[in-house]
């Protein structure tokens, strides 16, 4: 994915930007670095690496060694993406080179290039809205994902399954967060529901407004560590971030009375660091969640029903109507939910039509332009 240019001339004027020192490495560290990034940038000398905070339009917000900068991506850069998923997005490195001594935005952050686009180590995607099947990145570089969904009327498994195989696409560790427990009158039987879809994913059962459950949050955002926060809106995603920071940096509003679905109070995808050294991301809420994985993926994330399926009669059982069929044995029994059968044929439906729509829209790329 490494996208690369000239480094800018200016580079050599600009020695703020460019001093290495213990701390320096340290401050970068802190951001996330290590050996992965490193030997990239080996390969990329007089750069200046940085982290995607927040992408805003035509800019991008980075955090370096030597504080905040505002980037400028080039146009020979936009245009050597192949998509939209090329592109940086918030949890990216990028190595940047200063463009002209002084130049600086309204607030006074100095104004970089950047240069080149870091391979990521993890990334989390989905389906991009609309007609077409291109993915879109979430977040990248993410080293756990919290899996948020409410204690409140807004509990839904099904969306946790959703989020759950999506996570496991990304490289990152899922971590599924009950939210709200403060606001919850029947926590068993809805703990109960989670603990038979997780595949043993980490379960916390939290509230940031009284606390409960919340300092076992913490050991997941250490030094050098990335957590992002995902979920649909309404379900606590702003306030347990809020929460982790110390302080209110992001706004927070109630839920809808009825159905307890939130409004939208975070707009943009944003990194934060903690002062333990550890990264959040927080994101807006994602009411529409379209699967963007493979068929390797979508096994894992079911090694329920993957194991099951293994002891069938026949090697092709569809889990219907075939004698000894070790799936329909086990939710005869109670041992598994049909409502996980359901979800699961139910994602390989949208994996098959995402693959067969991806090679179809690929081969027409590659079709010679018509004179």
């Amino acid at each position: 994915m490494a996208q690369s240019g000239e480094p800018n001339c200016a580079a050599s004027r600009e020695p703020s930007l460019l001093s290495v020192s213990a701390s320096t490495q340290d401050n970068l560290e802190r951001l996330g670095w290590d050996t992965f990034f490193s030997a990239q940038a080996a390969d990329h000398p007089g750069l200046i690496p940085a982290r995607v905070s927040r992408p805003d339009l035509n800019r991008y917000h980075l955090l370096s060694a030597t504080g905040p900068l505002v980037g400028l991506l080039p146009g020979r850069a936009r245009s050597a993406g192949q998509s939209k998923a090329d592109l940086p997005t918030v949890g990216d490195w990028v190595l940047v080179s200063p463009i002209e001594e002084g130049q600086e935005d309204a607030d006074a952050v100095p104004t970089v290039l950047i240069e080149v686009t870091l391979n990521r180590k993890s990334k989390f995607s989905r389906k991009e809205a609309g007609e077409r099947y291109d993915e879109q990145v979430v977040a990248a570089n993410i080293d756990t994902v919290f899996l948020v969904t409410g204690l409140d009327d807004n509990f839904n498994v099904k969306r946790i399954e959703r989020y759950l195989l999506l996570a496991w696409t990304s490289g990152a560790s899922p971590v599924i967060v009950l939210s709200k427990v403060d606001l919850c009158e029947n926590l068993p039987p809805r703990l109960d529901k989670v603990e038979k879809i997780a595949m043993k994913t980490p379960i916390h059962v939290v509230s940031a407004t009284n606390g409960q459950g919340m300092e076992g949050l913490r050991e997941y955002v250490t030094r050098g560590k990335t957590v992002a926060l995902l979920g649909s809106s309404g379900v606590g995603k702003s306030t347990i971030t809020n929460y982790l920071l110390g302080h209110d940096h992001f706004d927070t509003g109630a839920v809808r009375e009825g159905d307890s679905r939130g409004r939208h109070t975070t707009t943009f995808r944003e990194l934060c660091q903690l002062d333990s050294g550890g990264m959040l991301i927080d994101t807006p809420g994602m009411r529409e969640i379209q699967i963007w994985a493979d068929q390797e993926t979508l096994t894992a994330s079911f090694s329920d029903i993957a194991d099951l399926a293994l002891t069938c009669k026949f090697n092709d059982c569809q889990h219907q109507t075939e004698p000894h069929c070790a799936v329909s044995n086990a939710i005869a029994a109670g041992d598994l939910p049909q409502a996980r059968l359901d979800t699961f044929r139910k994602f390989k439906a949208e994996l098959a039509i995402l693959t067969a729509r991806n090679s179809n829209q690929n081969k027409a790329s590659k079709r010679p332009a018509k004179k």
